[in-house]
């Protein structure tokens, strides 16, 4: 039960401020229903960055129970219906 423990630690990645600026206008467009596609080879360029920065954080991913882990995670993180 430990491992499931291991998935509420914080994990901190460090941005540029460029690949700050171009991940908050993609989630800016995402928010606002215009980020169907992504706008500049940039915004996939700092996605690919964060996507490589969070393998070398996550030892989830690698688990032989990820699929439930990944529920888990999506449940916590999703917004409440009350």
């Amino acid at each position: 039960m430990s491992q499931d423990r291991d998935i509420k630690k914080a994990v901190a990645i460090e941005l540029t401020g460029d690949q700050a600026l171009v991940l908050f206008e993609w989630i800016r467009r995402f928010n606002e229903g215009d980020a169907k596609d992504l706008e500049d080879q940039a915004e996939e360029r700092v996605l690919w960055d964060i996507a490589a920065m969070l393998e070398k954080e996550l030892v989830e991913p690698l688990a032989q129970d990820y699929d439930r882990l990944l529920a888990e995670a999506r449940a916590a993180v999703r917004d409440r219906l009350d």
